[in-house]
């Protein structure tokens, strides 16, 4: 597996189709910064208290200029149940063979579980923001709330990052 991505290191194009089998591109999201969170399976409770504490926080998330994706290896059925059962508002993307988990560099533990990570990527592309923690998917949403804050107040401030 390739080295794991980090802050200041450029994000690969992403190219996935989410549940309704919508492709997703991260180059066509017109600057906006992207919330892209790896999560290791639908409908675990890990997993289903990471994917709520970015839905709760949505509206915040949006009024920051993000956009959110979530990430498994789950199959586009999983990921619609996974999605309607608990009402998220973002897509879910399919990475089939796990080929944007393993370029992203996201571990597994024990080589076994797949992590859970999340990136916050500038408008410019730019990784700004790596967490990784597997036990507490809700911290998840508080890093990337933070991240964004920190590019706004540099953005504002003409620093760039």
């Amino acid at each position: 597996m390739p080295a794991a991505l980090a802050a200041g290191d450029r994000a690969p194009v992403i190219a996935l189709s989410d549940a309704e089998g919508v492709e997703r591109r991260s180059d066509q999201l017109g600057g906006a910064p992207l919330i892209l969170f790896f999560y290791p399976k639908d409908d675990t409770p890990g997993c289903t208290a990471e994917a709520c504490a970015f839905r709760d926080s949505f509206a915040d998330l949006q009024a920051l200029g993000a956009q959110v994706w979530g990430v498994s290896g789950d199959d586009a059925a999983s990921h619609r149940r996974f999605a309607s059962r608990h009402g998220l508002p973002y897509p879910l993307l399919v990475d089939r063979g796990n080929a944007l988990r393993k370029a992203f560099g996201v571990p597994s533990v024990l080589g076994l579980l797949p992590g859970r990570v999340t990136y916050v990527i500038d408008g410019g592309g730019v990784i700004r923001h790596v967490f990784n923690n597997l036990l507490d998917g809700a911290a998840h949403r508080r890093e990337a709330i933070a991240a964004l804050e920190r590019i706004r107040a540099e953005s504002a401030a003409g620093t760039g990052g």
